[in-house]
């Protein structure tokens, strides 16, 4: 195996060698039996509408400072995360093993099940719903799930607005999320 390949899987916790590691602290453990099926793709900008900071890394880690912007104050409290976040320019970056359950959904239900982070992989990709996606980004997700699809039983890749309860409650990825271009990239891989 190359060492390309190599960082390109993952470990028994569910950690990928292809990822910067930032640990967040929001996350629990499965239910026990609980089955990695689903593949959630979120957007994500902090502040609002700005790329590159280290807003979304500080909110993840619980680091974020109310007083850095004024959007802050509303989510600085917030006990979130996410198992992935792939920024503009395609860096990858893991926060939770994909074994452990991350807290990126929310209420949540798909095809009738509730509590989607109990069986969910959730990756953030850097971005607004008002905007398209950068190339890099559709190519680290192929990459991304790629080895989840081979590691996991994973049945269905969705959005954030397709699984948030009630109906509407979120929209991302956003109409920008280009499905068939990601899917038509899966196939080729």
């Amino acid at each position: 195996m190359t060492k390309f390949a190599a960082m390109w899987r993952l470990d028994a916790a569910g950690v990928l060698g292809a990822a910067s590691y930032i640990p967040s602290p929001n996350f629990d453990d499965r239910p026990d039996g609980a089955s990695i099926d689903l593949l959630v793709v979120h957007n994500i900008s902090l502040p609002p509408g700005e790329f590159g900071g280290p807003g979304i890394i500080e909110l993840f880690t619980n680091r974020l400072d109310p007083n850095a912007h004024p959007y802050y104050r509303q989510i600085a409290d917030a006990k979130v995360s996410s198992h992935f976040l792939i920024r503009r320019d395609g860096e990858l970056i893991q926060f939770v093993p994909c074994s452990r359950r991350a807290w990126h959904a929310g209420w949540s239900e798909w095809q009738g099940r509730s509590r989607c982070n109990d069986f969910s992989v959730g990756v953030e990709l850097e971005g607004t719903d008002d905007q398209t996606f950068a190339d890099s980004q559709y190519a680290t997700l192929t990459a991304l799930a790629s080895v989840l699809l081979a590691t996991y039983p994973i049945r269905d890749c969705v959005g954030h607005s397709d699984i948030a309860v009630p109906p509407g409650r979120k929209s991302d990825p956003g109409p920008h999320f280009d499905w068939v271009r990601f899917r038509a990239m899966l196939r080729k891989r």
